[in-house]
């Protein structure tokens, strides 16, 4: 089973450059603006990953009740996924959705 670890801390992100405020309500692991995320957990929240790539969308899959973003790594290629936001960019994840049409 996966361990969580709760981390949810302001930071900037380094895909747009954009300060990126804490989610409150869980933990932030991506960015709202540009939906990019760092390739820095093994289990949620461990900062244990030494690859520390750049995480972009590529893909939105239907997950209970929400979206999950669809992450491919630019350095390792690893796939990854991490449930939406509530102040995500809705028009980006409309573009993400419109792949599969």
């Amino acid at each position: 089973m996966k361990k969580f670890n709760m981390i949810d801390e302001v930071f900037i992100c380094e895909n747009c450059g954009k300060m990126v405020n804490k989610l409150n309500y869980s933990a932030r692991d991506h960015c709202p603006y540009c939906l990019c995320s760092k390739h820095v957990d093994i289990n949620p929240g461990d900062r244990a990953n030494e690859c520390k790539g750049l995480l972009k969308p590529i893909d939105i899959e239907k997950f209970k009740d929400t979206y999950k973003i669809v992450y491919k790594c630019d350095k390792c290629s690893t796939k990854h996924k991490n449930i939406m936001a509530n102040d995500d960019n809705m028009d980006l994840i409309i573009e993400l959705s419109k792949k599969d049409c």
